[in-house]
């Protein structure tokens, strides 16, 4: 019987996890891959992880899926305003299945933060607190790859656009947050455990000087404010749902809600996390 679970293992950051997980020793007998279409995960049941399918839209499927596990990664749903009835359905099926310890991937201060997409994750915490399971929150931040998937764009345009005033953004490559989740799983904790996770912070002045360097294209930030943000995106082709809450998200940076001063990325890996320069470059290759 697997002791670990992960569900959404065939997302970006679930099946980084499950790597992590084998490439530090844990058996694949003893990993659980829990998704919605089994045929997705042929490559992990090669390697004999157990594939276990599940929907988060239909909680008929999940006992069974986490059966027997010890330690499950909730990896959070992707759909907004679902979110808060699919992780509800994970947990009541994990209290029920006697699991052990939950870990859940939230979002950065998800107490406090006004960002437009912390309320279903402060509802999904809220929820793990009352269901009485042991559980880590991993409050992830922003990814660096948000960044690095837009250099097509911004090397075209010879501009990063944003509304961030100048603040930081802590940043992190998916790799960082997979290997924490991993750890995480894998660690004996003493009660509840809140994660705050974040990278080696930079604006975004740093960020178009760093794109420059790795690149060898000069591409410059400009700094708008939010509804000037929202009305240039609008102009780009962006309807105005999106293109505010984009927005939205850049005013989150700009009063600090999107950096943090904690190590806890770097202690719970054991190394620092991912430099901004590497993922471009990787992104360039």
């Amino acid at each position: 019987m697997p002791t670990y679970a992960v569900t959404g293992a065939t997302g970006r950051l679930g099946r980084l996890v499950i790597e992590q997980l084998l490439d530090t020793g844990v058996p694949a007998t003893e990993i659980a891959a829990i998704v919605r279409s089994p045929d997705k995960a042929a490559d992990l049941a090669a390697r004999g992880v157990e594939i276990r399918r599940a929907d988060y839209d239909d909680p008929s499927t999940l006992p069974g899926a986490v059966a027997g596990v010890r330690r499950l990664l909730l990896i959070s749903g992707d759909t907004p305003g679902q979110r808060t009835a699919q992780h509800t359905a994970v947990i009541d099926a994990a209290k029920l299945a006697g699991v052990e310890r939950l870990v859940y991937t939230s979002i950065l201060k998800a107490d406090t933060t006004t960002n437009p997409l912390a309320p279903e994750h402060r509802a999904t915490e809220e929820v793990l607190a009352a269901s009485g399971l042991p559980h880590t929150v991993l409050r992830n931040g922003w990814y660096t790859e948000n960044y690095t998937d837009q250099l097509p764009q911004y090397l075209q345009s010879g501009t990063i656009l944003g509304a961030t005033g100048g603040s930081k953004v802590s940043a992190a490559a998916r790799i960082d947050y997979a290997a924490a989740a991993a750890a995480a799983l894998t660690r004996d904790e003493d009660g509840n455990a809140v994660y705050e996770l974040g990278g080696t912070a930079f604006t975004f002045d740093e960020l178009a000087d760093a794109v420059t360097e790795v690149t060898g294209t000069t591409v410059i930030h400009r700094d708008l404010s939010a509804a000037e943000l929202a009305s240039t995106l609008e102009t780009i082709g962006l309807d105005a749902g999106t293109a505010g809450f984009v927005a939205a998200l850049d005013h989150s940076i700009a009063i600090g809600e999107l950096a943090t001063d904690s190590d806890d990325l770097s202690r719970l890996i054991g190394r620092p996390s991912t430099p901004l320069r590497d993922a471009l470059r990787a992104a360039r290759a």
